[in-house]
């Protein structure tokens, strides 16, 4: 009783009583005690009564924008083309996300990690998106030769395909998701100039 729990803005706080999640608080102060909800529902289930020490963490979860994270194809993808045949083709750009949903974010992602940073999450989120980039591709239709026209809507379009996804699963919505480049072998690129 008696403790205080301070929330600045760009982030949120989840309480965990007892090695379970019990609350997320937003931004504000908030005063520590049996009436406060997060540790009262501890207490109504404790067997020992009101005089036992109470353990309890709280993570801290960054609610900002993580902008300019890099992703690219690690291998061409094939994609088939009405003109040209089979076209492996490779891309690269920036996306940016943020933690909507701090509680599903520590149940699935962080776990017990006192300490976790975009660098440990990057690599699975560019995973999921190079995937669904190499779907999305194939499920267009769009021509080769027209990709460079179309990096806006294929960027709008990853975007709202994953949302969902990335919301229920880790807690995160992809806030941003720019193609920059998406190249071709020479010898398209020669078909192209002409």
């Amino acid at each position: 009783d008696g403790g205080k729990l301070v929330v600045r803005e760009g982030q949120a706080a989840v309480f965990m009583a007892e090695g379970k999640l019990s609350d997320v608080f937003g931004p504000g102060t908030y005063e520590m005690s049996t009436r406060t909800k997060a540790i009262w529902g501890f207490f109504e289930s404790i067997k020992y009564g009101f005089n036992m020490p109470y353990k309890g963490d709280v993570y801290f979860v960054s609610t900002r924008q993580f902008t300019d994270q890099k992703w690219g194809t690690p291998n061409p993808i094939p994609m088939r083309d009405k003109d040209l045949g089979v076209v492996r083709i490779r891309a690269f750009g920036v996306f940016a996300y943020r933690v909507t949903d701090p509680a599903t974010f520590i149940r699935e992602v962080v776990g017990t990690n006192g300490w976790y940073t975009t660098d440990e999450i990057n690599g699975q989120l560019k995973r999921k998106l190079v995937s669904a980039l190499a779907d999305t591709l194939g499920e267009s239709k769009i021509p080769v030769l027209d990709l460079a026209a179309q990096y806006m809507d294929l960027g709008d379009a990853l975007r709202q395909r994953l949302t969902g996804w990335f919301q229920e699963n880790y807690g995160v919505t992809l806030t941003d998701f720019v193609v920059e480049n998406v190249s071709v072998p020479p010898e398209v690129e020669k078909m192209r100039d002409k």
